[in-house]
């Protein structure tokens, strides 16, 4: 259940915006309030900065929906349970639709949703000890947010089903074996990781982030020939537009320097 305080905080340093999961004595629990919140979050910041990270509070990632929130809506009723699942698909959908790379800083747990949310995520890097696991099988539930769905294009049917018909947990180095992750690292190590990761990223051209996300997230939905011509368009429609001139002369300065 809410205590009344803000369930994501928001907040901005320059051209970086940062989303902390707050419910940290919850390890930072799903509820309807917190999916509202996260969504929210992620659409106004995407017009503002051109990175978004996304980490919980109190070193954990976060451990999936809460229990008591998810009792009190199954005796409400099935729209009312709905909701906690649609809040919170409407918060990673607004992950996929952002202008901008949205990366997941993973450390302790990340279960069930939190599994979840790193899926959604553009880009995670773990801490090398968290621990990730989709849950939901272990207490005779099927998954809620996403996993069905997604995981098998990350890591393959196999690997897939066997972590989510098992629910066996693996590591941040395991994760970042199997390419669930795209970086694991020492935990000491992790603020300084996702620092220099974002520094890069925000460091680029917005307009080709922003169409490079697009192009490759529309990859899963068309053929490879509807996705080449995407790329084409897109490829043009940035080389003919204002972004070209200044990606024409990093080129061009590339070349000087040979």
């Amino acid at each position: 259940m809410s205590d009344g305080r803000e369930e994501v905080l928001v907040d901005r340093d320059g051209r970086v915006g940062y989303l902390t999961l707050n419910r940290p004595a919850a390890m930072n629990a799903i509820t309807d309030r917190l999916g509202r919140e996260l969504e929210a979050g992620v659409r106004d910041l995407a017009v503002l900065v051109d990175v978004i990270i996304i980490r919980g509070a109190g070193h954990n990632f976060c451990v999936g929906g809460d229990v008591p929130e998810l009792a009190r809506l199954r005796e409400e009723g099935r729209d009312a349970l709905a909701e906690l699942f649609l809040s919170f698909r409407r918060a990673l959908a607004a992950i996929a639709e952002a202008p901008v790379p949205v990366v997941a800083m993973v450390e302790g747990n990340a279960v069930a949703g939190g599994f979840e949310l790193i899926q959604a995520c553009d880009i995670a890097v773990a801490a090398a000890d968290a621990r990730l696991a989709d849950i939901h099988s272990r207490f005779g539930q099927v998954p809620g947010g996403g996993s069905t769905q997604r995981l098998a294009k990350i890591v393959g049917m196999n690997r897939a089903l066997g972590l989510i018909l098992t629910g066996d947990r693996i590591s941040g180095t395991d994760a970042a074996s199997w390419g669930l992750v795209y970086r694991a690292v020492p935990p000491a190590n992790l603020e300084q990781a996702v620092a220099d990761l974002v520094t890069r990223l925000a460091s680029g051209s917005r307009a080709a982030l922003a169409a490079s996300k697009r192009l490759v997230r529309a990859s899963a939905e068309v053929s490879l020939e509807q996705g080449l011509d995407l790329e084409l368009e897109a490829v043009l429609d940035h080389l003919v537009g204002p972004a070209g001139d200044a990606a024409v002369a990093a080129f061009s300065e590339r070349e000087g320097q040979r």
